[in-house]
């Protein structure tokens, strides 16, 4: 008969309770029932097994056989004695000699705590340590074989580490497995057990024996007086008022290892349950490892190739900076999955233990989430719980919960995958950590962290715009460090209409600044001969056709790449107004039209704004920091597409004459041909006083100039009254900047057709009327 127990002691947190849970699983299973399985439910652990609630707890308190585990290697492991000290006082320090100094023969004869556990293990009697002390006889031999009186030191004690474990039988390998990994030119620690099974001056080891002998009498095994009710509170929460006190716990159990503060006095002290010690290091067997499977090129660290872990990197939450990453070791992602499963499975899913992304193995915490999605799916997963391991007292490091990250199926994540192209995203990482970066570049370089993490969370618009408007800073903060460039070797790889679908949120900012950064040039300057280019073409290409990425940022176009432009002259967008921007720019795009000779106005575009964007613009009622923002942003993409767009709900507004009057001078002539404008050989330049006029807010004589200019060029225009508009209360230089944006086909059809007062414009106003 199958009973379902749950164990409200067993929490996804703190992190001792998570391996608790992980500890009972395996020792039910291969001392107890074969056929035991587990889950997370509700904040906690429910097992499935042979065992009811009355029969496990026996199991622990009659049957449960401790697995062995020592780390000989570590000093406080129990297998080495202190010095003694004389009684002769050092002149010098005025302490008492220790015999090694004082009669020099390092003399160590002093007992300690523990060398008395220790012994007390050799010397039990009883069954449930039968393991233990084969392992520890086993371990004293080869200690004695190799004259070891005191803990080893580097490259001693890597030889003895691999002494031991050619000598250790198989079924002692699994903690060594699990607590080191044996490279081929050095030893690895995983941060979820120390540094070989200690943190700092506390061994775990010692402590699981010194826990073991509260609980259970060395010589008859039998369990000590307060061991039942320590049980219960461990795995079911039932109270009890006799914790152990001033009990070492690690990094594991932080809320109980005593701090400042910790109670209304001025420091608490540690309170542990001697049964939560045992069973979390009972559950850390799980993370015993494969070094020869598990350790990969694209590591770059042997740590790395432990079950889940990764570097720890300060993003993702409030729980971290960078100032933490160099103070870390690591971080470690836990598996939460809702379903029953079995031990073997849960066995597997560990010995797996790592995730991918874009075809190599995660290396920190951002890979991790970008792929935890195909991952935890196609396991079962429902949730990954993320620790960090950072200094929080002192020097001590602590198992640090930073989140919960939730496993769903998110394919827009993969679009992070085309800002690795050239190696990008890892170069503005690493150079943003070095002494070199400054503090902008830093800080901009970890709020993309931060919104990458968030993104892997959820397909959200407004995420994807932030990712953009960072990317854009990034590059223009790049562009004019000399230090940066030296690292980020090449600007940000074009992106994908990917990212155009995935944040458009439908607003007019969107929709402006899409408009404005597919803004381009089409057509430069002719050859002189069908043997030699001309320079001017060079140029042209080189420019790729005046793309609005070339204003925000000092680059160029070299063998169909983008490379960094130190003399650039194009890159003028500054910290100003988007207005003060947007006329400078203008400006800068017709000189640069008339340096390369181009064939028609350099105002192409991809993607056009609605009537109502624009009239909203030069009401001012758009948040215009956001467009100039998104802009830049969006000028790293390839190519647009207005089919991508969403349609908005409002298209048409009404705008002044004076734009309707000067908009045309900011249209391509193929354009103006295209509708019916123009006559197919006549031409309509843009002269640098129109410019020049709106700017300096001269904005009646730049629209009666306009005026007299289409005329002179044949447009048909209003009869009555023969004047041009009034441009009375219009602001010239917003005026100007308004005219940058590109306006969609349809609409600037139909609003240029409304200057023409002559029989086929009316025609053709009837027509769309129609």
């Amino acid at each position: 008969m199958s009973h379902e127990i749950e164990l409200k002691g067993c929490a996804p947190t703190p992190l001792a309770h998570y391996l608790k849970a992980l500890g009972i699983l395996r020792l039910v299973a291969e001392q107890k029932d074969p056929n035991a399985k587990g889950c997370w439910r509700d904040e906690a652990f429910v097992l499935q097994s042979s065992l009811d609630k009355e029969s496990l707890l026996r199991f622990f308190l009659e049957e449960y056989q401790p697995t062995p585990i020592t780390a000989p290697w570590n000093a406080g492991s129990g297998f080495y004695f202190e010095e003694g000290k004389a009684a002769a006082i050092d002149p010098e320090t005025g302490k008492s000699f220790k015999t090694g100094k004082k009669l020099k023969t390092g003399i160590r004869d002093k007992d300690t705590e523990a060398t008395r556990t220790l012994d007390k293990l050799l010397q039990s009697q009883c069954d449930r340590f039968k393991g233990y002390r084969e392992l520890l006889g086993k371990t004293r031999q080869i200690l004695d074989e190799k004259g070891l009186q005191e803990a080893p030191k580097e490259n001693q004690k890597s030889l003895l580490i691999q002494t031991i474990r050619n000598a250790y039988p198989d079924k002692f390998l699994k903690w060594l497995d699990a607590v080191l990994l044996i490279g081929s030119d050095k030893v690895s620690y995983p941060p979820l057990l120390g540094t070989g099974g200690n943190d700092g001056r506390l061994d775990f080891t010692n402590n699981y024996m010194q826990r073991l002998l509260r609980l259970f009498d060395a010589l008859t095994g039998e369990p000590n007086s307060f061991v039942s009710n320590w049980l219960e509170d461990s795995l079911f929460l039932q109270p009890t008022p006799q914790m152990l006190k001033e009990a070492a716990i690690g990094q594991f159990l932080p809320g109980n290892a005593g701090s400042p503060n910790g109670i209304s006095g001025f420091e608490s002290k540690s309170l542990v349950n001697p049964w939560d010690f045992i069973l979390m290091l009972e559950g850390g067997l799980f993370f015993s490892t494969n070094a020869v499977r598990r350790l990969s090129s694209d590591t770059g660290s042997g740590t790395l190739g432990f079950p889940f872990t990764v570097r720890m990197i300060g993003a993702g939450s409030g729980a971290g900076n960078q100032k933490d990453e160099s103070n870390s070791r690591n971080e470690i992602w836990l598996p939460i999955w809702n379903k029953i499963t079995s031990f073997e499975e849960v066995c597997c899913l560990f010995q797996e233990g790592r995730a991918t992304v874009d075809r190599r193995f995660a290396k920190d915490g951002l890979d991790f989430a970008r792929a935890i999605s195909a991952f935890g799916v196609d396991r079962g997963i429902s949730e990954f719980q993320r620790y960090s391991f950072v200094k929080r007292n002192g020097d001590a490091y602590l198992a640090t919960p930073v989140n919960r990250i939730a496993v769903r199926n998110n394919p827009t994540v993969e679009i992070i995958n085309e800002l690795e192209r050239s190696r990008f995203l890892d170069q503005i990482r690493r150079f943003a950590r070095s002494d070199k970066a400054a503090a902008r570049l830093a800080a901009l370089a970890h709020q993309l962290e931060n919104r990458l993490f968030d993104l892997t969370r959820g397909a959200d618009r407004r995420v994807c715009q932030d990712i953009l408007i960072l990317l854009g800073k990034i590059q223009r903060a790049v562009g004019i460090s000399s230090k940066a460039k030296e690292d980020i070797h090449q600007p940000i790889p074009l992106l994908s209409s990917q990212w155009l679908v995935a944040s458009d949120d439908a607003s007019s900012e969107f929709r402006l600044a899409c408009a404005l950064a597919g803004l381009k040039a089409v057509g430069g300057g002719s050859t002189k001969s069908s043997e030699q280019e001309s320079p001017i073409a060079s140029v042209f290409e080189t420019y790729a056709g005046l793309p609005m990425r070339l204003h925000f940022a000092g680059i160029k176009l070299d063998k169909k790449r983008y490379v960094w432009d130190n003399e650039s002259r194009l890159a003028v967008w500054g910290e100003g107004s988007l207005t003060q921007n947007l006329n400078e720019t203008l400006r800068c795009r017709w000189l640069a039209a008339q340096r390369f000779s181009h064939n028609d106005k350099p105002f192409a575009y991809g993607v056009g704004a609605n009537q109502a964007d624009i009239a909203a613009f030069l009401a001012g009622s758009v948040d215009e920091r956001r467009i100039s923002d998104l802009a830049q942003g969006l000028a790293l993409l390839k190519e647009f597409n207005s089919s991508e767009l969403q349609t908005p709900t409002t298209r048409h507004a009404a705008l002044p004459a004076a734009y309707a009057l000067l908009k045309p001078f900011f249209v391509p002539d193929r354009e103006l041909v295209r509708i019916g404008f123009l006559a197919a050989d006549a031409k309509l330049p843009l002269r640098g006083e129109l410019l020049s006029w709106l700017a300096a807010n001269q904005t009646q004589k730049a629209v009666d100039w306009a005026w007299a200019k289409l005329r002179q060029v044949g447009v048909g225009l209003p009869h009555f009254p023969q004047q041009a508009p009034s441009a009375v209360g219009i602001d010239g230089p917003r005026l100007l900047a308004a005219l940058a944006f590109p306006l969609a086909y349809g609409q600037m059809k139909n609003l240029l057709l409304t200057l023409g007062a002559g029989e086929k414009a009316t025609e053709q106003q009837a027509e769309s009327a129609q």
